[in-house]
């Protein structure tokens, strides 16, 4: 099953008519992965018809409100509803001390366990998650605050095996080609198969960068490197550049100097300012650094393509 991401707000700041404040949902088979929980997300989640029961982890950039304000309301619905897995919640260490009083004032009880990893404010960078077939990683970011952005990254995967040559073989069930896949030496026809005559080497899995709330820097350069989708800060045009330095923002064509700089193969743009109301500009400008760009449509799915599909297509 392919990764998607779905935008859930694409606003900068504050909501407006057209667009809500910061929240991207990131899913992987049967897991859901949250990126930002800004206020009304659990509403954007319904809106985009993804389980909320899904959820696994939620990654946090930092403690502006418009990244955070919808966590109580979402954990609080998800406990109603009869939630009782574990949920990984990632972020600044003082997430931890917001989260127990709000608890604390209004008395709320979870039937299920958080379990709170803290980015402390001299975090250099590293593994902040991890589970069987990805890990996400975090790097500090530029901003009026402590910031992280994340990246997502899926194991390696098996190479493919060469179909006319296992024809050849006489290999022509699927158990056949995923043993291969696995290492294992075949027998067909009284021959031993080894993997390496039909198998190619393994294949990089999917990656995702997401950098919000920053301007262009270092951070942001290493988690997009090769990433075959890079979701940015783009809150500015160019006519604004002075006010994105003022705000530790990026423009478009910042977000653009990024995806180029660190070899992405997408670039997605997000966190408009509300002065936009179209980001054709925002796009005509990126577009002008980096060719693979958009702007983000809330509740739009998009789908990763892997790197390798990635450059097959762009051939084509």
């Amino acid at each position: 099953m392919p990764v998607v991401l779905t935008p859930l707000g694409t606003g900068s700041a504050v909501p407006t008519r057209h667009r809500h404040v910061s929240a991207a949902a990131l899913t992987r088979e049967s897991d859901l992965l949250l990126f930002d929980c800004g206020e009304g997300t659990q509403q954007r989640l319904i809106r985009a018809d993804l389980r909320r029961t899904r959820l696994r982890a939620i990654f946090i950039t930092h403690l502006h409100g418009d990244h955070f304000y919808g966590l109580p309301g979402l954990l609080s619905t998800l406990g109603l509803i009869g939630y009782d897995k574990p949920i990984t919640i990632v972020g600044p260490e003082n997430l931890q001390r917001f989260l127990d009083q709000t608890f604390s004032v209004s008395g709320l009880e979870l039937p299920f366990e958080i379990h709170h990893v803290p980015i402390p404010d001299s975090f250099a960078g590293g593994d902040v998650y991890t589970a069987d077939a990805f890990t996400v990683r975090a790097e500090p970011l530029e901003h009026r605050m402590f910031c992280v952005g994340y990246r997502f990254e899926e194991a390696t995967r098996p190479g493919k095996v060469d179909g006319v040559l296992a024809q050849k073989f006489g290999l022509n069930h699927h158990s056949q080609f995923e043993a291969l896949k696995r290492g294992e030496t075949i027998d067909v026809a009284g021959r031993h198969i080894e993997p390496h005559e039909l198998v190619g080497p393994r294949r990089p899995g999917t990656s995702f960068a997401y950098c919000f709330d920053t301007q262009p820097c270092p951070g942001a350069i290493a988690l997009a490197r090769g990433a075959d989708l890079l979701y940015h800060d783009a809150t500015f045009g160019d006519a604004h550049t002075h006010r994105a330095a003022e705000t530790m923002h990026s423009t478009a064509r910042q977000a653009a100097t990024v995806a180029h700089e660190a070899g992405a193969r997408k670039l997605l743009l997000g966190h408009f300012s509300a002065r936009y109301r179209e980001p054709d500009t925002l796009v005509r400008e990126a577009s002008e650094v980096f060719p693979h760009v958009e702007a983000a449509e809330e509740l739009k799915p998009y789908e990763i393509v892997p790197r390798e599909a990635f450059a097959e297509d762009t051939v084509a």
